[in-house]
């Protein structure tokens, strides 16, 4: 029975595998290489994060903290191929308080954007595109950042930032229950840089 080309089967993928010290796995396709950055940890509720699956299953393999949250990481891909450097996702970024900080457990010291792309040896200059798979927070967050003055503007100066347009819609206008997952300043001011 044939199938619709959904899924393609990469012959002998595993030999392409390796770990590169400092910038976590990377994988040769052709002309590109694909890597995987850890652009921050944070925490978040268990219950919310796994929903209708009992805690008594989940906390076997994410156990909680006193407040229920669960240990969370943002694995970004980082897609290089001829002169262009392109990241998907951007993580949940370094622009909030104290108060976010601790509701949310985030742990930017070690593990944030600008060092995951020191390791890889680039600066946000570097960056061609940005493709953004959905605009909650924690997928988005790094994607602007706060100048000398304050101001919320985008972190890659010379990219171009890519979201479908109804998912933009939908974080301008989002229901009751995805309302706290969208951050306004994660992505308007992109929108706005033209």
């Amino acid at each position: 029975m044939s199938h619709p080309g959904f899924l393609f089967i990469l012959p002998d993928v595993q030999q392409n595998v390796t770990t590169i010290t400092q910038t976590g796995r990377t994988m040769k396709l052709g002309n590109k290489t694909i890597s995987i950055l850890e652009a921050g940890r944070f925490r978040l509720d268990g219950g919310a994060m796994f929903g209708v699956v009992p805690r008594v299953l989940w906390e076997k393999r994410k156990q909680p903290d006193d407040k229920n949250r669960i240990a969370m990481a943002t694995n970004l891909l980082l897609i290089q191929y001829q002169d262009r450097n392109i990241l998907v996702d951007t993580g949940i970024g370094t622009k909030y308080d104290e108060k976010f900080k601790k509701i949310y457990a985030v742990e930017d010291d070690q593990y944030n954007l600008t060092r995951a792309l020191e390791k890889a040896g680039l600066t946000a200059e570097a960056i061609t595109d940005v493709i953004l798979t959905h605009l909650h927070f924690d997928h988005t967050g790094g994607s602007t950042t706060r100048n000398a003055e304050g101001a919320v503007v985008p972190t890659f100066p010379n990219a171009r930032y890519y979201v479908q347009k109804s998912q933009y819609e939908w974080a301008l206008n989002p229901s009751e229950k995805d309302r706290a997952s969208f951050f306004p300043e994660n992505y308007v001011p992109l929108y706005e840089a033209g």
